[in-house]
């Protein structure tokens, strides 16, 4: 084991368990600068040493085993919703498990056909510019539409929509804690990926408009800075994309009715505060007028018409597609989670969180 030991799956499992190099250390009696040169390759584990890795990190001790499929990230490969707020460790810890969420699919790629990724110069993983949409956030969310025919209209089942059109979407288990704690994010791999985190899913407006936020870095942004720039432009094209301006300006109220604006929430699928902005935006509103508005909707939250609305009541908005998939391996392949979870030295809970699939087995306890 030790001389097939594998480093980067040891930097892999670490940032899951959300460990430091000293947290590891002091766990197997070993220096923080041995643990740091075992995830360089400088020197390997002794092979006593492998047991207690996979038992601090709660991995099997084949997880380390070098010659699987990896999909590595690193920082520049990926938008964090709230970059600023996220610390280093939640972000590297969230990373990993893009990571394991890009080798679950290309396992269940080998066995079945995805939707072919329909995103504009989205090519083998990278964005060319030559080949992508306008720079502009809200050309390129007009073009996007046009491209994938959605007309002039509110943008049902987004979520669907984005899995139809080749993005990987995911939505972790509450209990995940390796994704869990960030609020959203998005990374470029072999196939576009979308992680939309519990932290949002009371609220499926929010829920939507955080989707159409990371599809606009997807389609924007080859490189993730983490500026404030980028995440004005995601914001742009999202608001772009689930109200485009010639169809919704029309309809925005002259002043402001909580009444139309509520209904053109519930037709448009995007929040009452954003329909707030947008008339602010569009020049239909003043500032102040803006102002008093989001005033008055503090005061209105959690009444009849303005209470947040979980995604479990919105089928269309919960991802399916690598469940899917598992579920037509399983009938034409007799695929299991069980040698899925072989396959990917992973603990068949793992496997079910990630395909998205609540255990059904009775929860037994002593008594």
């Amino acid at each position: 084991m030790a001389g097939a030991f594998d480093p980067a799956r040891l930097t892999q499992a670490r940032r899951l368990a959300g460990l430091t190099k000293k947290d590891v250390a002091e766990s197997i009696g070993v220096s923080p600068a041995a643990v740091g040169q075992y995830e360089t390759g400088v020197s390997r584990p002794r092979p006593d040493i492998v047991p207690l890795l996979a038992k601090v990190l709660d991995v099997s001790m084949e997880f380390f085993l070098a010659g699987r499929p990896g999909h590595r990230l690193d920082a520049s490969m990926a938008h964090f919703r709230s970059l600023r707020s996220t610390p280093k460790a939640q972000r590297e810890r969230a990373l990993a498990f893009a990571e394991l969420v890009g080798e679950l699919t290309y396992a269940l790629e080998r066995r079945v056909q995805l939707p072919q990724v329909d995103l504009p110069g989205f090519v083998g993983g990278e964005v060319h510019p030559g080949l992508a949409l306008p720079s502009d956030p809200a050309a390129a969310a007009r073009g996007l539409r046009q491209q994938w025919d959605l007309g002039d209209g509110p943008v049902t089942h987004l979520v669907r929509r984005l899995e139809a059109h080749g993005v990987v979407v995911v939505l972790p288990a509450e209990a995940d804690a390796a994704a869990a704690t960030v609020d959203a994010f998005s990374s470029h791999v072999a196939r576009p990926l979308i992680v939309l985190t519990r932290n949002r899913a009371n609220d499926v407006y929010r829920h939507r408009f955080t989707a159409a936020h990371e599809l606009g870095h997807l389609v924007l942004h080859g490189e993730a800075t983490g500026d404030s720039r980028q995440e004005r432009e995601a914001d742009a094209f999202a608001a772009e994309f689930l109200t485009p301006t010639d169809s919704i300006h029309p309809l925005l109220p002259g002043r402001i009715d909580f009444a139309r604006l509520g209904g053109l929430s519930r037709t448009w699928g995007v929040s009452v505060h954003s329909l707030v902005y947008r008339c602010r935006e569009l020049g239909v509103i003043s500032d102040a007028t803006a102002s008093r508005a989001y005033q008055r909707l503090r005061v209105l939250h959690g009444r009849p018409g303005f209470s947040p609305e979980p995604i479990s009541g919105y089928p269309g908005e919960q991802p399916v597609l690598l469940g899917q998939a598992f579920d037509l391996a399983a009938r034409e392949t007799g695929l299991t989670v069980t040698v899925l979870a072989r396959e990917l030295a992973l603990a068949p809970a793992r496997v079910r969180e990630l395909l998205g699939m609540p255990d059904s087995r009775p929860v037994l306890r002593l008594v």
